[in-house]
């Protein structure tokens, strides 16, 4: 959830191993590496200030802080909604089930 709305779902083992939504990734990329030489690059796993939710942004509401965001998230707020192949794992991101555009790619795989 993101500013108060549900932005994955899935069941669990699925959204560990293959989220869809950058938030979920920058979450789960956030979460304390115990194991002896995990990489800790220092760096948050989700960059910018949350938005107050008072003032929501138009859109998608993460846009201002997601790695692949374009200027469509800008104007349409993306449905929660699943791929035909898994339609329990649902997703509030226009760019979660399909390829990711080339410039994108890179920063898809960073999230």
């Amino acid at each position: 959830m993101y500013l108060g709305r549900i932005v994955e779902v899935a069941p669990t083992e699925e959204l560990f191993s293959a989220p869809q939504h950058p938030y979920t990734r920058g979450l789960l990329a956030a979460i304390p590496r115990l194991a002896v030489g995990a990489p800790d690059t220092g760096a948050p796993a989700i960059t910018g200030d949350p938005p107050s939710p008072l003032h929501i942004p138009t859109g998608c509401r993460f846009r201002t802080r997601c790695p692949i965001a374009q200027p469509r998230c800008e104007q349409e707020d993306p449905e929660l909604a699943s791929e035909a192949q898994a339609p329990e794992h649902l997703a509030a991101c226009h760019f979660a089930f399909e390829p990711a555009p080339p410039g994108l790619a890179r920063a898809r795989e960073q999230a």
